[in-house]
């Protein structure tokens, strides 16, 4: 479906494009004129809802793009802003003309305040810092003004230098206050402890260091990767899944939808305070090292045996550059963990075990009942060959193998699972309904289409229950909605899911050109439809509200499609044809008691309890540059986590093991064995998962006693 949208969107682009767009269209060969032409025609032309570009368009663009370039506002003044924003309602007439001197006066002020800033940061970083003086620094960015002079610049610089310091201080006088050895060799007659006074100076030193390389890395980029990130602020205004590669990135996104990936094994999102995890692909070095989560903020990285390079405020293109690398090499993290302590964790980089993105189930004992547990990481698929292997293919072989050793209800978890291929969506949810429509798609200007499940078959006809998080996303959610709108399955989790309701198409720039004499121009991912589910509403925004909504760690952080910038809008369309599932005669009542139970539950209030720690701790702004508040701030920080340690001590008392089939394979694979040894551990200790076990039972229940009724009526 998606590869015949592209084609058909790609040949109306090019039918109306091959005539104009030419190097002749053009005074002056300027291939950045040539993309923002190109770029702005895709957007007008095949994304689902074009934006007016007016002067609303120019203000966001113009906002946004000095944010990106200079997020904690240290190299821009605020004369520099007031003589951009002669600009500020001009660009959307900039756009339509291929005009980008905003963009030139912009960059080469950029540039300049750069070579200034290098002269700046080492002037600061010359003095010692006092950390006995009672001080802060307010790290929210977005709030923050330009600097009014080079005086107020100053200041800021160190301020910030001072904060990114104050780390690197605290763990050198820790190692004073531990008599640690540090200069020469040790035993020598020149090996002594460091002093506090040497524990500062050596942490300006490593503070230095750090932005001496990050200034080197910075050299090293072209105008034309500046030129890449306007490109971006742009098209980034239309919703933010609609994304402009440069010809290298474009190489590496084709490299990563075919399922590789080499490097730490997570996704990033740019933030002003630094890189934060908002996604973990199973099977990745995160994954198994499993100290990281998402919500975690990246501060700094190092390579292995050299200082690490401070990354807030950089770009996100450019910190990645730095945290991938070949398969083997160590990589430092300085982390800022969601709870607000701060981490270094060492992870080898490594191609990611697609393996661990497959389908695994796993039996549950409880008493003398025994339930299945499918667990899907994403909706996979080879789209050069689905028959080679697929998501829905393969949770059809689960199911039967779970049928098989007498599994009495089945759960579905969809926690973290960021979606996938959306055929394998309509064959996953025929297994558990007779036949009908599973989801509705729509296109721009267009009517809807619906697609179903033509197969009569029931794989499935058990108690079902599935299980989500706000990570879950776009095929995840299609799956979760079309089970909850025919009440076919009770949805446990988060109050809501991710809320992707969006599809997007690679277009390869180059198609839509006659004749090109700028090399490779790269492609465009575009958004050119929207998911709704068969009630109607869309999954765009909202996502699935669970039936049985528990707290976790993430229940007060902002997550998801909400957390975007720009989200398309939710609306809602016609509802499909379709009959709710009538297996259960007590459907609200299992919801009713489920709600009850984890209100009541002490280890859902301890994990609530925490949640609401973790956005407080989120919310605060203001930090102290004073070490001994610092150092208190950090103990009471600690004493707090301690606390909360005792979540992952739970106990649901329920026995989780393999199936027949993969026992098989232990015999000649303990790497196997090892993996799924600690699912079930983990498992073990999820109260999620004993809850959806407490639900099968009840629906197992109702569907005896409405096997029983039927019988009476007959």
């Amino acid at each position: 479906m998606k590869r015949n949208l592209a084609y058909s969107l790609l040949v109306m682009l090019i039918s109306v494009a091959s005539c104009s767009f030419t190097n002749k269209s053009f005074e002056t060969d300027d291939k950045d004129k040539l993309l923002l032409d190109l770029i702005t025609y895709v957007l007008e032309k095949g994304h689902y809802e074009p934006k007016n570009i007016d002067d609303d368009f120019s203000v966001s663009v113009f906002e946004d793009f000095i944010d990106v370039l200079d997020p904690t506002k240290r190299y821009f003044l605020e004369e520099d802003v007031q003589e951009f924003e002669q600009y500020k309602f001009q660009l959307d007439d900039q756009i339509k003309s291929t005009d980008i001197s905003f963009f030139n006066l912009v960059y080469d002020r950029l540039v300049q305040r750069m070579e200034e800033a290098k002269v700046l940061y080492k002037e600061v970083l010359e003095k010692p810092f006092d950390y006995s003086k009672k001080e802060s620094i307010n790290v929210d960015y977005e709030k923050m003004t330009f600097a009014a002079s080079r005086k107020d610049l100053k200041e800021r610089w160190r301020q910030q230098l001072k904060y990114a310091t104050l780390g690197t201080y605290d763990s050198k006088m820790k190692g004073v206050e531990r008599g640690d050895v540090f200069e020469g060799k040790e035993g020598s007659e020149k090996s002594k402890p460091m002093t506090p006074k040497e524990a500062e100076k050596s942490a300006r030193v490593s503070t230095q260091k750090t932005l001496d390389e990050f200034f080197d890395f910075v050299n090293d980029l072209e105008r034309k990767d500046w030129f890449v990130q306007y490109i971006n602020t742009i098209v980034d205004e239309f919703d933010p899944h609609t994304y402009y590669f440069a010809p290298d990135e474009k190489d590496k996104f084709d490299t990563s939808m075919s399922g590789k990936f080499e490097g730490i094994g997570a996704r990033l999102q740019k933030k002003p305070e630094g890189a934060k995890i908002v996604d973990i692909i199973s099977g990745g070095p995160v994954w198994r090292d499993a100290r990281l989560e998402v919500g975690d903020l990246i501060l700094k990285v190092g390579q292995e045996g050299e200082e690490p390079i401070n990354i807030v405020g950089m770009r996100l293109d450019d910190a990645i550059k730095l945290i991938k690398g070949p398969k083997a090499t160590i990589v430092e993290l300085t982390v800022r963990k969601i709870d607000g302590s701060l981490d270094i964790v060492e992870l080898t980089r490594d191609v990611v075990e697609l393996e661990e993105s497959f389908a695994k189930s796993a039996s549950i004992i409880k008493s003398d009942e025994k339930f299945g547990i499918i667990d899907l990481p994403k909706f996979y698929v080879d789209f050069d060959d689905y028959t080679e292997r697929n998501a829905a293919t393969d949770v059809a072989k689960e199911v039967e193998r779970l049928k098989e050793e007498g599994a009495e209800g089945l759960i579905i978890d969809l926690r973290d699972n960021g979606g996938g291929s959306l055929k394998t969506v309509v064959e996953m949810a025929g297994l558990f309904i007779k036949d009908g429509p599973i989801v509705q798609v729509r296109s721009s200007g267009k009517g809807k289409d619906v697609y179903d499940d033509k197969d009569e078959r029931i794989q499935w006809d058990g108690p079902l229950v599935i299980l989500v998080n706000e990570l879950s996303a776009s095929a995840s959610e299609i799956l979760a909605a079309a089970m909850q709108d025919y009440k076919r399955a009770i949805v446990i989790g988060s109050k809501q899911t991710f809320g992707k309701g969006t599809v997007q198409n690679v277009i390869p720039l180059d198609n839509i050109v006659r004749s090109n004499d700028h090399g490779d121009l790269g492609a465009i991912k575009l958004t050119t439809q929207k998911f709704y589910r068969i009630n109607g509403g869309s999954t765009q925004l909202e996502g699935v509200k669970s039936d049985v909504v528990v707290p976790d760690k993430y229940s007060y952080i902002d997550l998801g499609e909400r957390d975007q910038a720009n989200p398309l809008k939710w609306d809602k369309i016609s509802p499909a044809d379709y009959k709710p599932w009538d297996g259960y005669i007590d459907y609200e009542q299992t919801v009713a008691n489920s709600t009850k139970r984890m209100a009541n539950n002490p280890q859902i209030k301890l994990i609530e309890e925490n949640a609401k720690w973790l956005k407080s701790e989120s919310d605060e702004m203001e930090i102290s540059l004073n070490y001994d508040a610092y150092r208190a701030d950090e103990k009471e920080h600690k004493k707090k986590s301690d606390y909360f340690k005792v979540i992952g001590d739970y106990d649901s008392k329920l026995s989780f093991g393999s199936l027949k089939y993969e026992e098989q394979l232990f015999t000649k694979d303990s790497v196997l064995r090892e993996k799924r040894d600690r699912w079930h551990k983990a498992l073990a200790k999820d109260v999620y998962v004993e809850e959806a076990v407490n639900v099968l039972e009840d629906l197992k229940n109702n569907k005896i006693e409405h096997g029983k009724l039927a019988a009476v009526k007959g």
